[in-house]
């Protein structure tokens, strides 16, 4: 498997990019949490997105398809090596 740009694959980067990258885990209501815990956060708050903003059929066939590939762990544990980050600064 190849990465993108630092992640594992194309989809976890562009996931990230578009759908989480910003997200404050504690606006979310996602504290403490550890990386398998909030890695399902994240997959749920994505397929919450997915479900409301796209009518079934084959655009949701294909966006649910594309999430499959999504490390989500990955993305868990760099949301939480960032809010650490920003806790020691605070």
């Amino acid at each position: 498997m190849s990465t993108y740009n630092g992640w594992t694959n194309y989809s976890t980067w562009r996931v990230n990019l578009e759908l989480i990258d910003g997200l404050d885990p504690r606006d979310m209501g996602w504290k403490r949490l550890e990386a398998y815990e909030l890695s399902q956060a994240l997959k749920d708050y994505v397929d919450e997105l997915l479900e409301s903003s796209t009518p079934e059929g084959i655009a949701l066939d294909y966006a649910r398809a594309f999430v499959s590939d999504v490390n989500w762990y990955e993305i868990a544990e760099h949301m939480i090596e960032a809010y650490a980050d920003e806790t020691e600064e605070a």
